[in-house]
Order: structure tokens, then sequence, then C-alpha cells
């Protein structure tokens, strides 16, 4: 019998690797503190995008960052605690936004998010819910017509690796999503896009098809990870210690803390955003919708309208900012202005960035047996199946057929 693969953490990451391994007929235990997929891409915007390619870090940002940061309702805030750890992470993001790496970059990102849509909906088929993928237009909208231009760097390294966009003005816009507000006088529609109608729901389904499948779930936070004499892993949790041969980390933003002890310290850090989401909305999109000035993107969900964004760098376990609710609230009226926005429903979760916008996936040197799956920034829900296609490649000695280079964490 195939011996047994441990993967800690299973948010939507290692369910993905979880059902990757299943396929290659390897047996999967998944450990985790919490619900499956109930953590990071619980909160998502729920774009499941190919054409999600570009980088964080692009030329001139460096320009807006200061503004962006003496704005208070601006979608990025650093916690004045964290900047010890953010100016090293800063710079080395900085240094990433040249027109060069942002190409080089983006030919990386293209090899998580292009297929997407196709593995989510292979993953979901005879589970009964294979609507929580829909197909969608991703419609960056602008107030000023002027900056919808199609040959802006991002809008054209979409083009030209075969992304169909299109530009409109305001009165298309509106034909495109009538609830949207008149202030927007043209938009970028992004084409053969989808958008997960529930991504909690879709972790959830997915995790159960994993368990009808043959998964151990165990319900456990992990706090140490240690190598005995004999090569094994052994993982230390809250109530025992379990023991494998061959571990999956894919514990997001928390994986950094359990390689530490291992000598191995990353730049990753808890890129925290919130959302907002409105039960009784009275007013629908049909496509997921960026606001490009606010940087928050919204999207009617099967549990209401939801609007999502922020960027906060502040440590994993720091309180929720309750400020952000009232922005985030303001902002959606602003993109829907007939919006009900009563009883909204608030909520933050970590996102795991490394400087480069791209995840770690692969062995880690000097480690036998144990894998990389974490790090995936703004882009988990987007990336998070072929991560686990790559990984269970990896695991089961079938060549991925592609440069991995760019994923491995001795990039650092």
């Amino acid at each position: 019998m195939t011996e047994q693969v441990t993967i800690i953490g299973a948010g939507i990451v290692g369910i993905c690797c979880a059902l990757s391994l299943q396929e290659r007929s390897i047996p999967v235990r998944l450990i985790d503190r919490g619900e499956p997929g109930q953590e990071t891409s619980f909160g998502n915007a729920g774009v499941v995008s190919p054409w999600s390619i570009i980088p964080q870090a692009v030329p001139g940002i460096w320009k807006k960052l200061p503004q962006m940061l003496l704005d208070p309702k601006s979608a990025l805030s650093v916690r004045t605690s964290f900047w010890p750890k953010m100016i090293p992470w800063g710079m080395r993001f900085l240094g990433k936004s040249d027109e060069g790496s942002v190409r080089e970059v983006s030919d990386a990102m293209e090899i998580l998010c292009r297929p997407s849509i196709d593995l989510y909906r292979r993953h979901l088929q005879g589970t009964g819910h294979e609507d929580l993928i829909a197909d969608s237009y991703y419609i960056h909208a602008f107030r000023n017509p002027e900056e919808a231009d199609l040959d802006g760097l991002g809008y054209l390294i979409r083009r030209e690796k075969g992304g169909e966009l299109e530009r409109v003005d305001g009165t298309e816009l509106r034909h495109l999503e009538p609830a949207l507000s008149e202030e927007f006088k043209a938009a970028i529609v992004i084409k053969g896009q989808a958008r997960a109608t529930s991504p909690g729901r879709l972790g959830a389904v997915l995790a159960e098809k994993a368990r009808a499948q043959g998964a151990e779930f165990v319900r456990s936070e992990v706090t140490k990870l240690t190598r005995n004499e004999e090569g094994n892993w052994q993982i230390a949790t809250l109530q025992n210690t379990l023991h494998a041969r061959q571990v999956v980390l894919a514990a997001g933003v928390w994986s950094a803390d359990l390689l530490r002890p291992l000598g191995l310290s990353v730049p990753l850090v808890a890129e925290r955003g919130y959302h907002v989401e409105f039960p009784s909305p009275s007013a629908v999109l049909n496509n997921s919708i960026m606001d490009v000035d606010a940087k928050v993107v919204a999207s009617s969900m099967q549990g209401g309208l939801r609007v999502a964004g922020t960027a906060e760098f502040g440590s994993v376990d720091a309180p929720a900012d309750p400020r952000k609710e009232k922005i985030l609230i303001d902002q959606a009226k602003s993109l829907v202005p007939d919006l009900n926005t009563e009883e909204a429903q608030f909520w933050m979760g970590r996102r795991p960035s490394f400087p480069d916008s791209l995840p770690a996936i692969g062995p880690l040197d000097g480690k036998d047996g144990l894998y990389a799956a974490f790090g995936h920034s703004h882009y988990g829900l987007m990336m998070a199946p072929k991560t686990g296609e790559l990984v269970a490649d990896l695991m089961s000695d079938r060549s991925p057929n592609i440069n991995l280079d760019p994923f491995l964490l001795a990039r650092f």
C-alpha cells in the first residue's frame, strides 16, 4: 500500500493538494485547527481568474506608496509595531517592481492561474455543487476614463498572453452592470473568467469530497515540526504527536513559524484582508467588479453582496481594526448606490505574502520528505488547484514538465 502523505493545513491549497494526491492513488491526512476551507480563502472576493497574473509590485508603485500610507481610507496600512519587519520586506518588494521582474513573475503566475477554472470544475464534478464556479467577467471600473488604458503594462501583458480584454465607456458599463454607480466613466472588461459563488462553501464541498475518498481529517493545532533520527517527521499538536515520512506544509502564513525551528527563516508576512458582506443587498452584480481607485472587489454571492479588499500589514495575532468596517461599507455604497447596507457582516483574514507575489511550492533543501505549498498572497483561490497538481506530481515522481525554480523557497 502507498504510504500516507500528511498535509499541514486544510485551507483551499491543502484541500486541492489532497484531491490531486488522491487522483494519483496516494492516501492523505490533513491537520488543521479549524474547519476545512474556512480560514483565509473563506473571505476571498471570489474571483477565479486565469488572467490574475500581474504581481502586486509594478513600475511606479513607489510613487504611490507614501500617499496610500498617509490616507486612513486607503487600501494599504501598516501597524506601527510591524514597521521593523515591514521595511526589509518592502525593500524586497520594491526590488521586484521593474518591468523585467514583473514580466518574469507574470510568466510564473500564469502557470498557476491559467488552468484554475478547468481544475475547479474537475474537482467539483459529481459533487452536486458544480454551480459554485460560475462564468463571469472581471470588470476593472474607473472613475477617470483616461486611466482605463489597454496599453497599461498589466493589461498589455494579459493581451500578449492571449487574454481577451475590452475597454467600455460608462454607458456600456451600465448596460453590463445596471447597479453600478454612474461615477464610473469607463472600464476594462477581462473576459474568460469565473467566480466562486461562495468561497467558504467551495472549500467545504471539496473537503467533503476528499473525506468521501478516504482522506483523514485531524482537528488540532500543529505546534512543532521536527525530524527524528530515522528521517521521519514528528508533528507535535496540542493533543498528541503524529508521525509521517512525507509532509506537505500548506499552513499559509503560519508556515513560517513551523519552519523557523528547522533553521529556515522566510520573508513571509501576514497581509491582512477584510471584507463586508450584505445578506439582503437589494442590488445584484452580474460579474466581479474591482473599484480601481479604492482597490476593493465586489461580487454577488450565495450569502449576499460581498466587498473585499485592503492590505493591512501587521502581526498574525493582532485583532481586527474595527475602523475598516465603516471604510468598506462606505466604499460598497460608493460602488453600488442602491445597496442595502443593513446587517453588514465584517470579517478579517490573513494572506500569506512573499515580496514577489509568488508562493513556495516544492521540496525543501536538506529537509527530505518536506514539501512547501504556501505563500499565495492575493491569489490563493486562483493558484490552489494547480499548486495541488504540482505537489502531487512531485510526490508521485511525475515530472511536472515546467520550470519550478520561481517557486522554490531557496529563491530567497
